[in-house]
């Protein structure tokens, strides 16, 4: 049985889409210690049950999330105080380790949707980049705030945000760390849609998760595999990486009953991979 328990994080499930919650609404969801942990061991769970089809990324609360809990940058700044050698070691080990919790979601066969409300800096930002679908309400904020505490953003964000929208956009948000609202964040290309309020956001949430989960979940893992792989990589070997994919990964089960399903004007439906 997946070990779905978690200090931080409350799961549900909502037939083939889990909902991860990130539960400390009275500290604007920092990321404590139990965060950083939970979260790429929850991905790995979650991606090893075959009937997860899609996540949704939210946050309880007024806030989605207000970024790294203050009590890291205490233990970054004791740690920095030991041998500079070591000290200097131990926290590039820490910061991989922090990467690494984003890049979990990345790794997951299922598409991420990131729902996000009132406050999402900081750390925030690294992790709805790491996604692969972002909504907003309206009255959501983003700020990359690493700057204002002297330091570069190093989870992701300097990484991901300029291959999601103009480089020139994502350095002058890093550079001047100020605050941009929703509507700002879907013109840029940051978020893919804007609504009116949290009510409509979950909704429209689950409804794309759900939209998502009607389709051959093995043609969705191939998509976001191809994607990550395009964005890395030159579109010549992109073209390659796809038609080796087609090749081994494509099969008649799939296409058929989409096919029939169209012309029937009825909804296909598609086996769950198998399990691992």
């Amino acid at each position: 049985m997946p070990n779905l328990t978690s200090t931080f994080f409350r799961v549900e499930r909502d037939g083939p889409v889990a909902i991860l919650s990130m539960n400390r609404p009275d500290k604007a969801n920092g990321m404590t210690p139990d965060f950083w942990t939970d979260l790429p061991r929850l991905m790995t769970e979650l991606d090893r049950d075959e009937t997860v089809r899609v996540a949704i990324l939210r946050g309880e609360g007024k806030h989605f999330s207000g970024g790294m809990d203050l009590a890291a940058f205490a233990e970054i700044a004791a740690l920095l105080q030991k041998e500079p050698g070591r000290a200097a070691y131990a926290l590039r080990d820490m910061i991989l380790r922090l990467q690494g919790a984003f890049t979990a979601i990345e790794r997951a066969r299922f598409p991420v949707i990131a729902e996000i409300h009132g406050a999402c800096i900081g750390g925030g930002i690294d992790m709805i980049t790491a996604c692969d679908l972002r909504i907003a309400s309206e009255e959501a904020y983003f700020s990359i705030e690493e700057i204002h505490i002297g330091m570069a953003a190093d989870v992701g964000t300097l990484q991901r945000l300029p291959k999601l929208i103009s480089p020139s956009i994502a350095a002058e948000l890093a550079y001047t760390g100020r605050r941009f609202l929703a509507d700002e964040a879907k013109a840029i290309g940051l978020l893919s849609s804007v609504l009116p309020d949290r009510e409509a956001l979950q909704s429209a949430s689950r409804e794309i998760a759900r939209d998502i989960a009607e389709k051959s979940p093995l043609a969705i893992a191939g998509i976001k595999r191809n994607l990550a792989y395009a964005r890395d990589h030159s579109v010549a070997d992109g073209l390659d990486y796809i038609a080796t994919w087609n090749a081994g990964m494509l099969r008649p089960a799939d296409l058929m009953s989409a096919v029939q399903a169209k012309m029937a004007k009825t909804k296909a439906t598609f086996a769950d991979l198998l399990k691992a």
